[in-house]
């Protein structure tokens, strides 16, 4: 395995170094606009635990192709992240092959700071039809950063799905492969009075069945559905439903799904 720190206009590694199953890359330097950190020499179908930056947290990630690029943010992008993320001249990148016990455990198995808009084939993935504006800080992918504060909105640690104000959002998370899961946890924005809250919302599984869940509680604090579900490869988060309330601004702040690979538990 190599990670590669490079500008994509030309290409010229700034930092890189190579292992086999555990890679550490520490390189002094800045990060400039346009810079790529490169996880190449991954076999795909593996699972890896990753860490892009000593502010961004750990994600044990499965992949399906043998290079994963990751564009460094700035400016507006970076603003779900933590602002010491890829800041300053000194910086620690690593990546080491995940050890049976992490892959096959009782975890949340969405969770995945290292997720990215853009680039599929890394997961746990989420994307949705609607995202406030298009702006980072309302992107998918802040549903499953690990991030929990629902007190506020905008930028970190209060990034969230954003769904400007459509009906009919919808937010998926892509395993990538089976799973097995018996708990399903939602964080609601809960800035209020400027947020809306949802008193109901229906999950859709990969198997053709359905869950229709209740959050008739104007509350700050998690939201959490037992539900049991096997061989699942994705999860889609829909027919959401405002309560009666002036704010039109009903948010995601995040979600956790707490299994095993399928066949594990």
């Amino acid at each position: 395995m190599k990670i590669t720190v490079f500008n994509e206009w030309d290409h010229v590694p700034k930092a890189e170094y190579e292992g086999e199953k555990n890679v550490v890359l520490a390189w002094d330097g800045e990060y400039r606009k346009g810079d790529v950190i490169e996880f190449s020499g991954l076999v795909p179908g593996k699972f890896y635990v990753v860490k892009v930056d000593a502010a961004v947290g750990t994600s044990l990630v499965l992949v399906d192709q043998e290079t994963v690029d990751f564009v460094v943010p700035f400016y507006e992008k970076k603003t779900s992240y933590n602002p010491l993320a890829f800041f300053g001249n000194r910086h620690v990148v690593t990546i080491r092959e995940a050890e049976d016990y992490e892959v096959k455990g009782y975890r949340n198995i969405a969770l995945n700071p290292f997720d990215q808009h853009e680039v599929s084939g890394v997961y746990p993935h989420a994307s949705a039809n609607v995202e406030t504006r298009g702006e980072a800080v309302f992107a998918a992918r802040n549903a499953i950063d690990g991030c929990i504060a629902t007190l506020s909105h905008g930028e970190w640690p209060y990034e969230s799905w954003g769904i400007n104000r459509q009906d009919d959002a919808e937010f998926t998370l892509d395993f990538g492969r089976e799973v097995d899961f018996d708990k399903i946890v939602l964080y609601t924005r809960a800035d209020f009075p400027h947020d809306n809250w949802w008193v109901e919302a229906t999950f859709t599984f990969s198997d053709g069945s359905s869950e229709v869940v209740k959050m008739d509680k104007k509350v700050a604090e998690p939201h959490v559905f037992h539900i049991e579900k096997k061989n699942i490869k994705w999860i889609k988060l829909g027919k959401l439903i405002k309560a009666d309330d002036p704010s039109p601004f009903p948010a995601l702040t995040q979600i956790e799904v707490y299994g095993t690979e399928a066949g594990e538990n």
